[in-house]
């Protein structure tokens, strides 16, 4: 019976390592970037002032400003009010030692139909502050609409 209890401690000794391990490899490096979400009394207004540039544009871009990297999510020009943007997370997926990307995955939420909402062009966008220290090498948005 000892033997017995010996091989399935083994057993599950071997699944809890493969479980502790495993994610790892899967991962290959990939990191979730701390950040907080900026109200607007939050932004600088440095990233004011470039801010109109860019949001015609649906896209995300990084800021460096006073050694912190900030990301910018846009969704271009809409025609109305009531459209939303919002970081859910952000990945940092390293290419070389010193090289990674950045995979920042927003919540696209429209209108519903029977919502009132501005009747005039808006430009809804997200800025996030990250514990980032280096700029990405590149930024690609992943976009999910609820």
């Amino acid at each position: 019976m000892k033997k017995n209890q010996l091989i399935v401690l083994g057993i599950i000794f071997f699944f809890i390592l493969i479980l502790i391990f495993i994610p790892k490899y899967i991962n290959k490096g990939d990191k979730t970037v701390k950040y907080k979400v900026l109200e607007s009394s939050e932004i600088p207004e440095k990233i004011k002032e470039i801010l109109p540039k860019y949001l015609a544009e649906e896209r995300a871009l990084t800021l460096r400003l006073n050694d912190e990297i900030y990301v910018l999510v846009m969704r271009g020009e809409k025609n109305t009010g009531g459209y939303t943007v919002n970081v859910d997370k952000i990945i940092k997926e390293q290419k070389t030692k010193e090289e990674f990307e950045l995979i920042v995955h927003a919540k696209f939420k429209d209108p519903a139909e029977d919502d009132i909402v501005a009747q005039s062009f808006t430009y809804p966008f997200a800025i996030v502050k990250t514990n980032l220290k280096n700029m990405p090498e590149n930024i690609r948005l992943e976009i999910e609409y609820e």
